[in-house]
């Protein structure tokens, strides 16, 4: 009788773990391009080559591509997200987006989302797509978002500026940007891309007041944690994208933070709350602290702090803290973090995005 209920209980706990293993996870992905061509800037750049071999993976691995709006969607009604599905962005609206990425995702019908400063549409610039060319992809199942007008950097004010008048200017630039899109394409979708990917708290504000889900260009997946003020996306470009690292990105599942929002904390060198990721330089070393669920396996988390490479973790349970070893540099820093999820070539991944002035 006893060894007839130990195996009862040895099947059941098997069944619990089938059961957890089989349940959707709540992750999608956000993908990032700007030009599809071996003709332009190579950081920001993807090969045709490249990009049609991940769109090849993206079916052959039985990936649903989707509208952004649809993930904006679910989370803002805090709906689980689909397992194994993505959406295609770009940004800055190029002509190689038209004449080489166009053709490649209408081949497979599949929807992508071109984020676009209006100006340089407004003034022709070759570089750009025409409106024409905008209606013709918008026509065909594109959406079309915004920006802003002149694709500014959004953190520093103009000359002469105050901060109420860089709040302003910073307002009339997304606004502006949405009204064009409207009279040219006939829909101003709520959907926002930062310029250069960097945003500060008066800004996210700004994007909140004015009912836009903001998109950063810093990795990770969507999860239901995620701020819809700043959205994270996997960028491709440059050295980023060959086969086993973009299988590897679209496949990552969130890191399974123990309470969402309230397990991610900003911490200064001595332990001070931080409530803005952007930091006075140049001896800036943040401290990024995690609560993690009960039975993480805190042993096999990796961060990496950029240019640096790995970074030590003090383990502090249910908590981890991490920091960077030297000063990050002025611009744009992460730190990124990854630990196997148990599921064979998936691996949850969480990115923290600084800014040092």
């Amino acid at each position: 009788m006893t060894n007839l209920i130990v195996s009862q209980n040895i099947l059941f706990k098997l069944l619990i773990l089938l059961l957890l293993t089989t349940l959707p996870a709540h992750a999608a992905v956000v993908l990032q391009y700007h030009h599809v061509s071996t003709e332009t800037p190579e950081s920001t750049s993807t090969s045709p080559e490249r990009f049609a071999m991940h769109l090849d993976y993206l079916a052959e691995a039985g990936f649903e591509v989707v509208p952004l709006q649809e993930l904006v969607d679910a989370l803002r009604a805090g709906e689980p997200l689909p397992d194994k599905t993505v959406a295609i962005t770009f940004d800055d609206g190029y002509i190689s987006i038209y004449d080489t990425a166009f053709p490649l995702l209408r081949e497979k019908n599949w929807p992508f989302t071109v984020f676009i400063n209006t100006e340089p549409h407004d003034q022709h610039r070759p570089l750009f797509m025409s409106w024409d060319q905008l209606r013709e992809i918008h026509a065909a199942g594109a959406t079309i978002a915004n920006h802003t007008v002149s694709h500014p950097y959004l953190l520093n004010r103009q000359p002469g500026q105050d901060e109420a008048a860089r709040k302003a200017w910073v307002a009339s630039e997304i606004t502006d940007a949405g009204k064009r899109i409207e009279e040219e394409i006939g829909e101003n979708v709520m959907l926002f891309a930062y310029p250069y990917g960097e945003f500060d708290n008066p800004v996210l504000d700004i994007v909140h007041q004015l009912a836009y889900a903001g998109f950063g260009q810093h990795s990770g997946p969507l999860a239901s944690f995620s701020d819809l003020r700043m959205l994270p996306r996997f960028p491709f470009g440059g050295a980023f994208g060959d086969r086993e690292d973009f299988a590897s990105k679209v496949n990552s599942l969130p890191m399974p933070l123990a309470d969402g929002k309230n397990s991610i904390r900003w911490e200064s060198e001595d332990g001070q709350s931080l409530n803005d990721l952007v930091l006075e330089g140049p001896t800036a070393r943040p401290v990024l602290a995690l609560q993690l669920e009960d039975d993480f396996d805190f042993g096999r988390m990796n961060c990496f702090a950029s240019q640096q490479g790995r970074i030590p973790l003090l383990v502090e349970k249910p908590w981890i803290r991490v920091q960077a070893e030297q000063p990050f540099s002025t611009g744009r820093s992460r730190y990124n973090c990854t630990a196997p999820s148990g599921q064979r070539g998936r691996f949850f991944w969480f990115s923290q995005l600084w800014i040092i002035r």
